[in-house]
């Protein structure tokens, strides 16, 4: 399967394959001429890829290089960066050669960063291996690192070359991150296709899931290519993916990344956000109830165990803030949503 997110000439394909990981330089050879590539993943993901997918490429003839960092959210942040910068100007790295990202989320954040300020910026491929990057994160060219204030704060936007999704390589993914990932996958049905959001909710078991695997991708993608084609630079539609994301950002921080994930954090804002829009008769009575049971069924928590009061700090200084407004995502009702202007009060009352 093959989507094209058309962004005139910075256009690139998300190629969605079963097996794809055996094939790395074939599908890179499309889209870089060059000899070097510098690899950045993590020490999770490197275990299982990092020397299969090194090894395929210098058989290649490619001059390779891997580094691999700590996993988990605390190593994208803005004192991983010189740590990197540096190991890639050992490498004599150039601005004609080619940074891969292979991991989850916080790598593809953190090596996108990288690829679009070292030296002005240099091409760059994603290669997700989590469920939340190969539906969400890998796609749409934001890159970002955070600061100790909130996150995400520093960043650009900086598209791959291209995208390259195996389905099989979240067979190695921790049960957790697998589900972590899942909360992405039904923000999609819950802003855009009822029908999807359906069909979520009809799956008989993750066995049944995973065997359709390449289909539920292919929708999250092909949801998110449109959103980024017509808004490339989140002022508008493009914003409506970040349901659930201001209060999860803010969950996770509180927090300091250290007990919800990523994924769990925006299923928590989800539920919430929709709970308190219902309660202000802006979203259609039942919905919070039909995301409630959603989450139950995949393992994702919905209940907000802090006081909300105490996450309003990271939540005013959201990105999704214009000027004195907070745009928030509401649900109108699953499959439709709304930007509704507002402040940080919405929370309060």
């Amino acid at each position: 399967m093959e989507l094209k997110v058309d962004l005139k000439d910075r256009s690139y394909s998300i190629i969605i394959e079963k097996g794809l990981i055996n094939r790395v330089s074939e599908e890179i050879r499309k889209v870089y001429k060059g000899k070097k590539i510098f690899i950045i993943t993590d020490d999770n993901v490197n275990k299982y890829y990092g020397d299969k997918i090194s090894n395929e490429l210098k058989g290649s003839d490619f001059e390779v290089k891997v580094l691999s960092l700590k996993p988990g959210e605390e190593t994208k942040n803005f004192n991983t960066l010189p740590v990197v910068y540096n190991e890639i100007l050992d490498f004599n790295l150039t601005r004609s050669d080619l940074i891969i990202a292979l991991g989850g989320g916080v790598i593809g954040d953190l090596a996108g960063f990288i690829a679009s300020t070292y030296l002005r910026g240099v091409d760059f491929v994603q290669i997700p291996t989590s469920l939340l990057a190969q539906v969400d994160s890998s796609v749409g060219g934001k890159v970002a690192v955070d600061l100790d204030r909130g996150k995400n704060l520093v960043g650009s936007f900086y598209h791959p070359k291209c995208v390259l999704i195996d389905p099989e390589v979240l067979n190695t993914l921790d049960n957790r991150f697998f589900v972590d990932g899942m909360a992405e996958v039904i923000k999609y049905g819950c802003i855009k296709d009822e029908q999807f959001f359906n069909y979520l909710e009809k799956m008989e078991d993750n066995q049944q899931l995973i065997s359709n695997m390449e289909v539920v991708i292919h929708k999250c993608c092909d949801i998110k290519r449109k959103a980024v084609e017509n808004d490339e630079k989140d002022k508008g539609e493009r914003m409506l993916l970040n349901f659930g994301h201001t209060l999860g950002h803010a969950i996770e921080q509180h927090y300091n990344y250290t007990k919800y994930s990523h994924g769990e954090g925006v299923a928590i804002g989800m539920y919430v956000i929709s709970k308190i829009s219902e309660e202000k008769g802006l979203t259609k009575k039942g919905t919070s109830q039909r995301i409630k049971d959603i989450l139950v069924k995949y393992n994702l928590p919905y209940e907000l165990d802090v006081n909300i009061e105490e996450t309003l700090e990271a939540i005013n200084l959201d990105k999704k803030k214009l000027g004195n407004d907070l745009n928030i995502i509401i649900l109108k009702e699953i499959g439709s949503s709304e930007i509704y202007k507002t402040t940080a009060e919405f929370f309060k009352e």
